[in-house]
């Protein structure tokens, strides 16, 4: 059985830095055939004119694909079903650009934890054949930096089981990238809540499947990181009842600008039309809504001792004292043999500056009439549109 090998600490340099254009594949050219084409018939085939040649090309590559994953069932298929899962999943939550993912790159220091990367999340279908092959020989398809905020990109990095699920067939809110000006994709499969029973035993059929690829790829404990899970606590427990839960918070006026930009970014680099980001703002201010009062609701029915919960703003200002408290938390042990790897991180990703934006207080305003609960819940009341001060 391979192993993957340990992640390095990439240097991610200021966002204002100069960004240089590299070519970017389209997600969905990790599509299979089957995939492929629900996607197209599910939104009438509404490719925009400019992109018809990536559509023809996914159409090819999806097929390819297609029989790549019929060989890789053939090859492993017995095998990967009889991998059993003795560590339960780390699962990293929180709303999008609430710092899940540096949270997931400091959690993956530990050379105790696997992480589903890049490539396995975007080939799920036949990463276990071609992982290799493909990494060693065709890096240059894989930018080096992500579009939104010019943190460390490639195949190697931690990446979103979620466009895993996407690329095997399931129904993803993800799925709204490709066609950005269509209604909303999947919103239910946000949270799992009132999906047929037939419609949830195949979500978690498919969930487990790649999770049970991951494992045989490399048996060491699962750091997932999606921020979907972040509504999908009860359904996650349920699968696995000793999995543990770290949710990460942030300043929700920091929060709301940032994912704007974030799906305009995904919209204009994988869309599939010309974005007109219609609506845009509404689909903000309520996944916010739906995914806290999922959450409220997931973590009442969870074990204290497997659910923790930390500040961006705190985890920035004190990486080690809130990592060692998260560690001793949830009784992980081992932190003081990953201080050194974790210590070099953060010498590696000094500077960096995260993205800043510009709010009226009439933005202000919206944002406390629709997210006003939370940010009382979480104390942010103070603090404006700007991140936390240091005290």
């Amino acid at each position: 059985m391979a192993t993957t090998t340990e992640p390095a600490p990439t240097q991610r340099p200021p966002a204002t830095a100069a960004k240089s254009k590299e070519w970017m594949p389209r997600i969905w050219e990790g599509c299979d055939f089957v995939a492929w084409m629900r996607l197209l018939i599910r939104n009438r085939f509404a490719v925009g004119w400019r992109h018809l040649y990536i559509a023809a090309i996914i159409t090819v590559i999806s097929f390819v694909h297609m029989l790549l994953r019929f060989v890789q069932q053939a090859w492993y298929g017995g095998r990967i079903k009889r991998t059993p899962i003795t560590d339960a999943p780390i699962f990293i939550i929180g709303h999008w650009r609430t710092g899940t993912t540096l949270l997931h790159e400091l959690m993956i220091l530990d050379p105790r934890h696997n992480y589903p990367n890049t490539y396995q999340c975007l080939e799920p279908n036949h990463f276990l054949l071609t992982e290799g092959l493909i990494k060693r020989w065709l890096g240059f398809l894989m930018p080096s930096r992500r579009p939104m905020d010019n943190m460390a990109a490639g195949w190697d990095r931690p990446q979103e089981d979620e466009f895993a699920l996407c690329m095997m067939g399931l129904p993803s809110p993800y799925l709204t990238v490709a066609f950005p000006n269509r209604p909303p994709a999947y919103p239910e499969y946000l949270t799992l809540e009132g999906l047929p029973p037939r419609k949830l035993d195949a979500w978690k059929k498919g969930f487990l499947s790649l999770i049970q690829r991951l494992t045989f790829k490399d048996p060491r404990r699962l750091v997932l990181k999606s921020p979907p899970h972040t509504s999908r606590i009860a359904v996650l427990q349920e699968l696995f009842p000793e999995a543990r839960f770290v949710h990460i918070m942030r300043n929700p006026y920091v929060v709301f600008p940032s994912t704007v930009n974030l799906w305009k970014s995904l919209y204009r680099t994988h869309g599939l039309q010309e974005p007109t980001f219609a609506g845009l703002e509404e689909h903000v201010f309520t996944a916010y809504q739906r995914m806290y009062e999922a959450l409220d609701k997931g973590k009442a029915g969870l074990d204290p001792a497997r659910f923790y919960e930390l500040r961006y703003e705190d985890l920035v200002r004190d990486p080690v004292g809130q990592m060692r408290a998260l560690y001793e938390h949830l009784n992980l042990g081992g932190f003081d043999d990953v201080l050194p790897r974790l210590e070099e991180y953060l010498a590696q990703t000094k500077g960096y500056e995260t993205n800043r934006y510009e709010q009226s207080p009439a933005l202000r305003e919206r944002i406390r009439a629709r997210w006003g609960s939370v940010i009382s819940q979480y104390g942010y009341d103070e603090e404006g549109g700007g991140e936390r001060k240091d005290p």
